[in-house]
């Protein structure tokens, strides 16, 4: 690891980041995501494949307000839009249809929900982002979503959250890290630009095993965006009622801030960092609680990058 004496210049960031790939990719327009609840469930929710969902899981966690408050997608998108405008000043707009399993329905449905939130303002709307598990991907969907690039860049989210199988089965995630890597497949020459999500921090796996997650990610060429969440607990989850009972540890946030040092030097540099933490609204986190605002959370963790001299990509050259 490095020292401060190597540190990079305040202001700059040696991970290939977001923020950084939107204002160069959309020439310095402000771009941000209009999240849109589609309505639907996940497969190890409704007996497909279990019961409970996922056990860290609480789908109102990371869904704001305003959709859960408005069914129509219409609504969604404008209300969506206008806060973006006068909160961030934006410019332009990727639809990002995010609660739950967004390919679990059949393809012509999917068509009427992508449609509809892709007709308001579409002079403003440069992208769709579709979140999905990996065992809810086909050809018929991945076709679907591909007829939308000649207008909008789409990339469709997969949740990884683990490379372990025994992590994955105690989760009650319901499907495989195998299952992943056949959807992998599947859109490997695909247009689609395609994003992994991962949690760090399940109290069973150790250091080593969650730096492996780079070298997973790194195989497959075709992962062009990843999102790094360290593990919450939050109320309404079954983790949530485990951890009440019997506290476990997670992540401080120096302890996570250490972690991603380690972790970013091991992960290709081409990747496109979109997240390095997550966040769930206040009156649902039980913990941990790091009593600070994303701003400031993510001022943290940038700045022990920054004074660590820490380089994305720097230990595979």
């Amino acid at each position: 690891m490095q020292n401060e004496l190597t540190a990079t210049p305040p202001g700059f960031k040696s991970y290939n980041n977001y923020g950084a790939w939107l204002r160069e990719k959309y020439d310095g327009q402000r771009v941000f995501k209009v999240i849109v609840d589609g309505g639907f469930t996940c497969p190890n929710r409704d007996g497909s494949k279990g019961f409970g969902g996922c056990t860290y899981c609480n789908v109102d966690s990371f869904t704001p307000s305003v959709s859960r408050e408005n069914p129509s997608i219409r609504e969604q998108v404008i209300k969506g839009m206008e806060r973006a405008r006068k909160g961030n000043r934006a410019d332009k707009f990727i639809i990002y249809f995010q609660p739950n399993t967004n390919t679990y329905a059949p393809t012509h449905y999917l068509k009427m929900l992508y449609d509809e939130a892709l007709s308001i303002e579409p002079e403003n709307i440069v992208g769709l982002s579709v979140g999905t598990r990996p065992d809810c991907i086909d050809m018929e969907k991945i076709a679907l979503l591909e007829s939308y690039t000649d207008r909008f860049d789409v990339d469709l989210e997969m949740g990884m959250e683990s490379i372990y199988n025994d992590t994955l089965g105690q989760i009650n995630r319901g499907c495989t890290h195998d299952e992943l890597i056949k959807a992998l497949a599947m859109l490997e020459n695909s247009k689609l630009d395609v994003c992994v999500h991962t949690i760090f921090g399940f109290p069973w796996e150790t250091k080593e095993m969650m730096l492996a997650y780079a070298d997973e990610i790194n195989r497959f060429p075709h992962i062009k965006f990843v999102k790094f969440h360290h593990l919450h607990i939050v109320e309404g989850s079954i983790m949530g009622v485990k951890y009440k009972r019997e506290p476990f540890k997670l992540f401080s946030l120096p302890e996570y801030a250490d972690f991603l040092c380690e972790l970013l030097p091991l992960v290709r540099p081409d990747i496109v960092i979109q997240r390095l933490f997550g966040l769930s609204d206040r009156e649902l986190l039980i913990a941990p609680n790091w009593d600070l605002k994303k701003s400031e959370i993510q001022y943290f963790i940038d700045e022990t990058i920054r004074k660590r001299g820490i380089v994305q990509g720097s230990a595979l050259l």
